[in-house]
């Protein structure tokens, strides 16, 4: 590829990481001249505060930081973004830890001094490599997730590994707690895939009894047990060319697992009294808030299955870890309930939307949906109270974990979440914490978040600001 079409404007976010303030400057404006929108910062610990923030779509790192290096670095963002692209620059000290770095999952390294033609093709592979449109975009192609409404880190993150997946045939489990969505995400996954225009069909397989989920996954032949007076046609037969949704895998009765193993290994299935296989052309998504690996210790489900499902593994975060998407939850279904109940409800008072937000929600997004519509059917006025919400939810609305409760491993998410309920206002962070303001900014200087960061100032460490 040549030089000059590297040079065509993009507008790919590059976090840039690194001590050297004369580098960091220079990869900067070079990054910014081809195009890139850049942040720069001169830290690890500030880098992973930039990227709570806003989810970059690569990130260029120095090894050695201080603090923290860039091996560190990579390790924690890779735990928390498994498909942010991460390129990391070494003096030839470093040279054996980036490869090994390299053989974990960093995209790649190059040794200073680099030359910014090989730096500029390195970045543009990484990116080719990276999904092109992140989900939520308004890019106008977002209907295969039209259901699921978002706009925290974590969820756009899922979001787009799960349209990379769809691309592919692959065998996906969907793990998840009770409530928080997953047959919308395999949902989803159905329509961003080749399948989208064959049917998509869902069992829950904790649901139904033995001797009726054979059959129904299965089909079975007229007259092979008391009470078949006619052929039935299985789901795995209905959904051929499409998609079979299993869900609560984890609560399939051992006998079934083991049948359900023979139809994924041969591609065909045989109803119940049939003595012929009908091959079938099905994906396989499951789902399941049971810990497989446990069930599987206790021989509560096959090991063999468990790898032929578990291809891809998509975990879908409790709704406690995106509070941020609570309010713009809460205002899309109060939209879809307004016509049900016929009321002209016009939205959340301040407080009443706070006490959703802070709320502990066992039962995640489906319970939030029921909260809603029950302060949707009660409500008198065109805007919900508080009184009704804390109705709703029979929990203390102001009740809100305070800092020394929290674990000392998990300051920094917790400061992020307090800093993203508020846009940013350290008063009201600071109440919400139950610490006072100098205390509070002690915190966020620790962990070198800066509160403008979270009210949409983007200006970069370079520029000498740090909010």
């Amino acid at each position: 590829m040549s030089f000059a079409a590297m040079l065509q404007p993009t507008s790919a976010h590059v976090l840039v990481v690194d001590d050297d303030p004369d580098l960091l400057r220079l990869l900067s404006l070079r990054l910014r001249a081809t195009g890139y929108r850049v942040t720069a910062v001169d830290s690890a610990e500030s880098a992973l505060s930039r990227v709570a923030v806003e989810r970059p779509d690569l990130v260029l790192s120095d090894v050695r930081l201080p603090g923290r290096d860039g091996l560190a670095l990579f390790d924690e963002l890779r735990e928390r973004h498994p498909s942010l692209p991460v390129i990391l620059l070494t003096a030839h000290g470093t040279i054996p830890d980036a490869v090994a770095a390299t053989a974990r999952g960093v995209f790649g390294y190059l040794t200073k001094p680099f030359d910014s033609q090989a730096l500029l093709e390195k970045i543009r592979q990484a990116l080719s490599l990276s999904p092109a449109a992140p989900a939520g975009s308004d890019t106008g192609d977002d209907g295969w997730r039209e259901e699921i409404v978002c706009r925290s880190k974590c969820m756009v993150e899922l979001l787009e590994e799960a349209r990379l997946v769809a691309a592919s045939d692959a065998s996906v489990l969907i793990q998840g707690e009770s409530g928080s969505g997953k047959e919308l995400l395999a949902r989803a996954i159905h329509r961003a895939s080749s399948r989208a225009a064959k049917p998509f069909i869902a069992v829950n397989c904790g649901a139904i009894p033995e001797a009726l989920l054979e059959s129904e996954l299965f089909g079975h032949e007229k007259g092979a047990f008391t009470g078949a007076t006619a052929k039935h046609i299985g789901l795995f037969q209905a959904a051929d060319g499409g998609t079979l949704f299993l869900d609560e895998i984890g609560d399939m009765p051992l006998p079934l697992q083991v049948k359900l193993l023979r139809v994924l290994q041969e591609r065909a299935v045989r109803p119940v009294g049939a003595t012929i296989s009908v091959p079938i052309d099905v994906r396989i998504l499951s789902a399941t808030h049971r810990d497989l690996d446990v069930a599987m210790l206790d021989g509560h489900f096959r090991e063999d299955l468990f790898y032929r499902l578990n291809v891809v593994s998509l975990t879908l975060p409790a709704l406690e870890r995106r509070r941020e998407d609570i309010p713009l939850l809460a205002g899309h279904f109060l939209h879809l309930l307004v016509s049900k109940y016929r009321k002209p409800l016009n939205g959340f008072a301040p407080d009443a939307m706070e006490a959703l937000a802070t709320a502990p929600w066992p039962g995640n997004v489906r319970q939030l949906y029921n909260v809603v519509e029950q302060v949707c059917a009660l409500s008198t006025s065109p805007l919900i109270p508080l009184a009704l919400v804390q109705r709703a939810l029979r929990v203390r609305s102001n009740e809100v974990l305070s800092y020394a409760e929290a674990k000392l491993r998990f300051e920094r998410d917790y400061l992020v979440q307090l800093l993203k309920l508020t846009d940013g206002n350290v008063s009201d962070a600071a109440r919400l914490a139950d610490r006072n303001r100098t205390e509070f900014y002690r915190l966020l200087q620790k962990h070198e978040l800066a509160p403008a960061l979270f009210r949409g100032d983007t200006e970069d460490v370079a520029s000498g600001r740090r909010g």
